[in-house]
């Protein structure tokens, strides 16, 4: 089944002390590399963020105004492509492999969504796979994305999840990043 990417790096990293999160390096290769490796089978692929070097040419695009998180992020991603599934993943997921993304696409069935839970069994919302139909009235039930929260984006949709997986461990902090 074909799908877009949307790939959300805009965040301010401010847990970080503002260093930029997408371009922190984990063995040799940047946050924002790692996740756009292991999406590398998508028809098309926006990051929805300030643009930086990659290794691989991708559309950029910022939400309107920038810096309104990551719903408005989604938003300004769904935009772009046309495939009836998006690949929704933060930059910040080092630990996802084209593996992964090919076991979100498949473990979609009937769902609007398919997630992975990181290894503390936490749903990460921005790592999941979804049909763009359901996505794009998600986001027109909730009006105005900015400052609105995923969980809310979110809230009615028919979600399934993954077993806990280090796939789905997201980097939040300095410590999260030395693990």
């Amino acid at each position: 089944m074909e799908f877009d990417t949307v790939v959300l790096a805009g965040g301010r990293s401010t847990r970080f002390g503002g260093v930029d999160k997408a371009l922190l390096v984990l063995d040799g290769i940047s946050l924002l590399d790692r996740v756009l490796t292991a999406t590398i089978a998508a028809k098309s692929t926006v990051v929805v963020g300030p643009v930086r070097h990659t290794y691989r040419a991708v559309e950029w695009t910022l939400e309107d105004p920038p810096s309104g998180g990551p719903v408005a992020g989604i938003a300004a991603g769904v935009a772009k492509g046309a495939a009836p599934l998006i690949v929704v993943v933060s930059c910040d997921l080092p630990w996802i492999t084209k593996d992964d993304v090919t076991r979100l696409v498949e473990g979609l069935g009937e769902h609007d969504g398919f997630g992975l839970l990181d290894t503390d069994g936490r749903e990460q919302r921005l790592a999941a796979a979804y049909r763009r139909t359901a996505l794009v009235d998600a986001l027109r039930r909730i009006g105005d994305p900015r400052d609105q929260s995923a969980r809310r984006l979110f809230a009615g949709l028919d979600l399934a999840w993954s077993e806990p997986t280090r796939a789905g461990d997201d980097v939040d902090t300095w410590s999260d990043f030395d693990d």
